[in-house]
């Protein structure tokens, strides 16, 4: 069955969730989720002072470890199509009393509102697998980076080592969405949708080949704890 990813849909259920959203984050990977961002602006770091984007940034943690990495010298966007998440990244801005050098501002990463070769670089941290329409989602992303800049893509995955891709797909499947049930009680049911949505998603080299076509080059991916989330980085 085919998981319904229509606009509405995905902005409602986020919209349900967005004040437990980092919470159940923590909670559900244990504080993984933390180390797989450190790693992303590891491998791909800020340099010099132009402008960084990080799309479908939910409560911006990924935008938020950008601005800590580049010590706060350079401005991070930060663009979502929930306002209920950008509200929360909103309200964590202002607890570290940060001011316009991240900015929030709601959009539909499928018509990005930047100007063409913009960005050093274009992040997303568990946001691609929700845009609709995947290949208009990396189109976007490449058109506003700039010529040399990078494309960082955080984002699930299925693990391949045995027995632990046993096991991970029972905890994935089953106890997962339970706990997202207990915890988040929200209508549309956000921690089924989410192993549903890993499990259609392309990931490996078939999504390092959807990169390529949106015109990316030197394409790589780093398999991240065991394969449950990976890292994939091309150069515009």
């Amino acid at each position: 069955m085919v998981v319904d990813k229509s606009e509405t849909r995905v902005r409602r259920m986020f919209a349900e969730i967005a004040g437990k959203y980092d919470r159940m984050n923590h909670l559900l990977s244990m504080n993984v989720d933390r180390y797989w961002r450190w790693r992303t602006v590891k491998i791909v770091p800020p340099t010099g002072d132009a402008p960084i984007l990080d799309v479908c940034t939910g409560t911006g943690d990924l935008a938020l470890a950008y601005y800590r990495a580049a010590k706060g010298k350079v401005r991070v966007d930060a663009t979502d199509f929930c306002p209920e998440m950008l509200e929360v990244g909103e309200e964590k801005k202002n607890r570290a009393k940060i001011g316009d050098m991240i900015r929030f501002q709601e959009a539909d990463t499928q018509a990005l509102p930047f100007k063409d070769d913009t960005f050093q670089i274009v992040s997303v941290a568990f946001g691609l697998r929700n845009v609709t329409n995947t290949d208009l989602g990396l189109s976007e992303m490449t058109r506003v980076c700039r010529p040399g800049g990078k494309i960082a893509v955080l984002e699930f995955s299925i693990p391949t080592w045995q027995p632990f891709k046993a096991f991970y797909l029972w905890y994935f499947r089953n106890i997962l969405p339970m706990l997202g049930r207990l915890f988040a009680k929200n209508r549309e049911d956000a921690y089924k949708y989410l192993p549903d949505s890993v499990g259609e998603f392309p990931y490996g080299e078939a999504l390092a080949e959807r990169m390529r076509a949106a015109g990316l080059q030197d394409v790589f991916y780093k398999s991240l704890t065991f394969g449950i989330a990976t890292l994939y980085v091309g150069t515009k």
